[in-house]
Parts: structure tokens; C-alpha cells; sequence
């Protein structure tokens, strides 16, 4: 497979350069072209573990300024991203500004180390030993897509808090001090932060693919070491923490046409890779502040007015990312009981999911 090179973006955190122009190779790149009509969308070639798509940006909906920068060539080298003056309400409402900080989301700086150059992706495609096993610790934040960089940098912009890999493993802790946790794509993590993330009551997994293989930190050496996952060190393991929450069946769709967040194992779930979709849908970024992110309450209602419609039922199934096509009548109790508040959206989770296990649901 030809190496490209990837485009990382600049950002500037607390006044240091935290994100920077950075070009490294790797299997999982994105490589930005001009469009072929500039004033309609902006066109991001997606190369994800050799998965090709093109994304375009509609100009004229971006939620920020997205600068482009070419070379000589005409090529596009590098994008800046800025907020624009003329949405400051709507940046009221999708952002922190005024608001209390505490919803934090999680900048997969592991995983950033994992897809540099001679890391574990020139493992896996047999260009290197086990010796790229093990890497080094970013000192800076030069992320790519792989490492869902543009989607921190909105939610930066957007004052939202953040916190690295390492400030988890260091101090688990941390995630207390906050009502809600957002993942991005944290696709290599230690055992500590995993505890940390699924022991704490509000995640938003806003990436598919997280939590998906085990590190350890060296911190004498400054390095992380690939432990468990991703096929190694036995072909057959897919996640290595056998995570029953594993959703990277949704890694590829970038697109994020029909977005929609679920629930599994008490925790919401985004069904796409929204790595662009943030740059332009303000319903999505609005989402991530509300109780409830999916669409709930309103599908259980629904239901409970029509349960032998089966755009229902598969509107109420779909919210756990279940396939079925019959909900039995005795649920309309328990469903009551959720949207007058009497139960939990988890108890009533476990009652579809349990459904499922027994082949009720068809």
C-alpha cells in the first residue's frame, strides 16, 4: 500500500502550540484535495485501514471557518480552523460558553503515538518487529484522523474541557470531577483508564472503535506498549479488554449521513465515525449536552401510542442497536413507567437488551 501523507491540524491550546502541522506515514491516513467546485463543499479523501471514501464538506453549512491552505501544485496542505463571528448564538447553544464545565471529553493522544511513523500500524502490515510495539509518548498533541482530530479541535473551540490518555492513566480519578465524559476515538488505552471510563455513570462513546486494544505506560522511558488487541499477540483477538460494548462495526461510516446515538451497557453510543459531520451539524454537537443524547423518550412514546406500527418498534429497537420486529404488549408498562420517570432509561435498557438474548423481539 502507498504511504500518503497525513495533514494534521493547528490549534492553539492555552496559548502553546498544542496542534501543529504535522506529516507522518501511516496505513490510516486522509489526504485533503481542493474540490472541484471550491464555492460548494470542501473534498476529504478518507483512507481508513485501506477503506477509501470521499467525503465532501458543504461550504456553506461549516459551522467554523475552515481555512484551506495550498501548495504551488494547487494541492491542499493544511486546513486552519476558526470560529466565525456571525454564529455566536449558535455557538451559546452548541458550546460551553457561559455554561458550567463539566462535560469533558478525551483526547486519545495514545492512539495518536500507535498511528505515528514506526508504530504499531507498520506492525500489523509487516513492515516492522515487535520492536514498534512499543512507542513513544507524544509531547504534543499532531493528531490525524485516527485519532479524531478534528473533532477535539471543534470541541475545544467550543470551550469544552478536555483531558489526555495520560492524565487518565495517571490520575483515574480525574473523570469524577465531571458530570459527563465524551470519547472521542481512544482506541488504545491502559487498564486504568478503561476502569476509569466504564465505571464512570455518563459516557458518551462519540467514536466507534474505543476502548478496542490494551496498553502499557513506561513512564521512566516515556513509551506505551501494545499488550492486547487489534490481532495481537493471537490473530483472533478482535478487542483486547473482550469488551461486550465494542461497537467498530460503525468505524468506516464516515459519512455520518444517518447518525444516531444509542444505548449499550449504560452508556450512549454514536452508530458513524462523525469525524467531519462535526464540522457542519450543530443538531449532532447540541446533542452532547442534552440528558438524554438519543431520541429515547420520544420513540418510547411513539410506541406506547402505536405498538403494532413497525416504524416504531424499530425506532425503540434501533435505540440499542438491536434488530427485531415485534415488542411484546407487557413492555407498555415498563416503557409507562420510563417516560413518567419511575425507572431508569438503564432498567428499561436491560429489559430490551435481555429480550434480545432470549429471541423475544421477532
Amino acid at each position: 500500500m502507498n504511504l500518503k501523507l497525513i495533514l494534521a491540524f493547528i490549534l492553539t491550546f492555552f496559548g502553546a502550540s498544542l496542534f501543529g502541522i504535522a506529516f507522518a506515514q501511516s496505513p490510516n491516513s486522509v489526504q485533503y484535495g481542493p474540490p472541484a467546485n471550491t464555492g460548494d463543499y470542501l473534498e476529504i479523501i478518507s483512507n481508513t485501514e485501506r477503506n477509501k471514501q470521499i467525503v465532501q464538506l458543504p461550504v456553506d453549512q461549516l459551522l467554523f471557518n475552515v481555512i484551506p491552505h495550498y501548495d504551488q501544485k494547487s494541492n491542499l496542505i493544511s486546513l486552519s480552523i476558526q470560529l466565525k463571528p456571525n454564529l455566536t448564538d449558535v455557538y451559546q447553544k452548541i458550546g460551553l460558553f457561559n455554561k458550567p464545565k463539566d462535560i469533558v471529553f478525551v483526547y486519545p493522544i495514545f492512539t495518536q503515538a500507535a498511528y505515528g511513523a514506526n508504530g504499531f500500524y507498520d506492525y500489523y502490515n509487516k513492515k516492522c518487529d515487535t520492536t514498534c510495539l512499543t512507542v513513544s509518548m507524544p509531547t504534543k498533541i499532531n493528531g490525524v484522523q485516527a485519532s479524531s482530530i478534528a473533532g477535539a479541535w471543534a470541541l475545544k473551540l467550543l470551550q469544552f474541557p478536555f483531558v489526555t490518555d495520560e492524565d487518565i492513566d495517571k490520575n483515574p480519578d480525574i473523570l469524577k470531577q465531571y458530570k459527563r465524559v465524551i470519547v472521542l476515538h481512544s482506541e488504545y488505552v491502559t487498564k486504568k483508564e478503561f476502569d476509569a471510563i466504564t465505571s464512570h455513570p455518563d459516557v458518551i462513546f462519540l467514536y466507534p472503535n474505543a476502548l478496542y486494544a490494551e496498553v502499557k505506560t513506561d513512564y521512566d522511558n516515556n513509551t506505551i506498549t501494545l499488550i492486547r488487541g487489534h490481532g495481537y499477540p493471537d490473530p483472533n483477538i478482535t478487542n483486547g479488554f473482550d469488551w461486550k460494548g465494542d461497537n467498530s462495526k460503525y468505524e468506516y461510516d464516515v459519512q455520518c449521513d444517518k447518525w444516531n446515538f444509542y444505548h449499550k451497557n449504560n452508556a450512549t453510543m454514536l452508530n458513524c465515525y462523525p469525524e467531519y459531520k462535526m464540522l457542519y451539524s450543530a443538531e449532532l454537537l447540541k446533542s452532547l449536552q442534552r440528558s438524554e443524547p438519543s431520541n429515547l423518550l420520544d420513540d418510547v412514546t411513539n410506541w406506547l401510542r402505536y405498538p403494532n406500527q413497525g416504524i416504531y418498534v424499530n425506532d425503540v429497537l434501533d435505540e440499542y442497536d438491536i434488530t427485531g420486529s415485534h415488542i411484546p404488549s407487557w413492555v407498555s408498562k415498563p416503557a409507562t413507567m420510563l417516560t413518567n420517570g419511575d425507572i431508569t432509561r438503564n432498567d428499561f435498557a436491560n429489559i430490551i437488551q435481555y429480550l434480545n438474548t432470549i429471541h423475544a423481539l421477532n
